[in-house]
């Protein structure tokens, strides 16, 4: 997701309530929006520099459907109010195989949203020239409000090609806050402490176990044990390491990723330690990872490993906050010194150079944009944007989230899968991850079938 990250999605929209924050709402249409703010309503000032761009439309294509298309769709409004221009907006689950046909019939989108670099550097390759560079504007906006590395996930060969749209936070485990003080458990800091707790909730919870997990999904199983592996390989090798397994500088079945994958073994393969309220180790593979955490809630589990947007998963009524029903706290490595936190986001790129794309693809990387999209969403999306305004955030998760990512202290690595050619990040790595699980493979094994399948040239 990220590729995007296939979740269950609960969007409380209000229209109103948007408008009266960010967009032109005062009541009079904006029949001739110019240059000069003083001739334009005041919140629509910040949308001045885009001028008139009435009469003129942009086409959005994204692996996004309903019902979470809608916070999207909801979240250009203010552009489209202000600048006069339509956004026509579609989302496809078959995005992967789709945009190259279209881009093939000389039909691309004006604008597509890329879940994974990957995808997006084999785009660049196969269809030169077809993408356009990020120019202007966008290009701006991504020096002044975003880290450098967001800049860097969008390139290729040193060209900038898409800016970032959204972000998750994946290094996190989800708990019950009530059920640890209740049980006098601590957080721990060290993963020497974390299977020490472990151990302790299977000795005195004969009849739950210690974690949950659940990694089938419609259009991706696999994805979350990836992850898994991809946290291990930042907690255990580090992260030269992890960038040389990326690039493929070292192999798939390099040593240091065979002790990552057999160290998330020590939990995912452990019949003491899984599947909470779910089943045996073999459940994990049939297990939809969107419910995967919910028995945390029954006491039948108490740890579950899953991203920052995990939280649109629980019932409504779930109080999520230190002192709730449910948290979450980073992912603990080998000391108790800050670790290197694991992330994913999505990216948009343009194919055409109007000044109406151009324009747009600069809106999206605004504070604007970024401000509006988390209002409309209400929890589990979150923007690396620095600019933006954190009171917008109304999860604990979220703000939490956000400040990690735009903390310059904290080391953040991009989600390994995502970054690889598709035919691995997408495709071989997925599959190996639920035989590992599901056949109970070797973590040699697996990588090495993996490491064979990485593209020669």
């Amino acid at each position: 997701m990220f590729r995007l990250k296939e979740r269950a999605v609960v969007v409380i929209v209000t229209i109103v309530s948007l408008f009266a924050l960010v967009a032109c709402s005062d009541g009079s249409p904006v029949e001739e929006p110019t240059n000069k703010p003083s001739q334009v309503p005041s919140e629509c000032a910040a949308f001045a520099q885009y001028g008139n761009l009435r009469g003129r439309s942009i086409n959005v294509y994204a692996p996004i459907v309903s019902p979470e298309d809608q916070s999207h769709i909801d979240s250009f409004a203010p552009f489209e109010e202000c600048t006069g221009v339509k956004i026509n907006y579609e989302g496809s689950r078959e995005f992967e195989t789709q945009l190259p046909t279209k881009i093939d019939a000389d039909a691309p989108p004006d604008i597509a949203y890329f879940p994974q670099p990957g995808l997006l550097k084999s785009l660049i390759a196969r269809f030169p020239g077809k993408i356009k560079e990020v120019q202007g504007q966008a290009l701006a906006n991504l020096d002044a409000n975003y880290r450098s590395n967001w800049k860097e996930y969008g390139s290729v060969d040193g060209k900038v090609y898409a800016v970032p749209v959204g972000a998750s936070v994946k290094s996190f485990v989800w708990y019950s806050p009530r059920a640890f003080m209740e049980n006098g458990y601590q957080i721990p800091r060290t993963w020497e402490e974390l299977i020490t707790l472990t151990q302790r909730i299977a000795e005195g919870h004969p009849g739950a176990k210690p974690w949950c997990a659940g990694i089938q999904a419609s259009n991706g199983t696999g994805w979350p044990a990836t992850d898994w592996l991809e946290d291990m390989m930042l907690h255990t090798a580090g992260s030269e390491e992890y960038d040389m397994w990326v690039s493929h500088q070292i192999p798939f079945n390099d040593p240091h990723v065979v002790t990552a994958l057999d160290q998330a073994g020590e939990v995912l393969k452990n019949e003491t330690f899984v599947n909470g309220g779910l089943g045996s180790v073999k459940s994990i593979a049939t297990t939809s990872f969107t419910a995967a955490g919910l028995p945390i809630l029954d006491n039948t589990c108490f740890l579950h490993r899953q991203a920052s947007f995990y939280q649109v998963n629980w019932p409504a009524e779930t109080k999520i906050a230190e002192d709730g029903d449910v948290f979450a706290f980073l992912l603990p490595g080998k000391t108790d010194s800050k670790q290197p936190v694991l992330v994913g986001g999505e990216f948009a790129a343009a194919f055409n150079a109007r000044e109406e794309v151009l324009a747009f693809q600069a809106y999206l990387t605004s504070p604007e944009f970024s401000n509006t999209k988390a209002r409309v969403t209400g929890h589990g999306w979150i923007s690396a944007n620095k600019n933006l305004d954190p009171s917008v955030f109304s999860s604990p998760i979220d703000r939490l989230s956000y400040e990690l990512l735009t903390d310059d202290s904290t080391v953040v690595h991009f989600d390994a899968s995502d970054q690889m050619p598709d035919t691995v990040g997408t495709g071989t790595f997925w599959t190996g991850m639920t035989d590992w699980i599901s056949l109970d493979k070797s973590s040699l094994d697996v990588l090495t079938e993996i490491e064979n399948s990485w593209p020669k040239s």
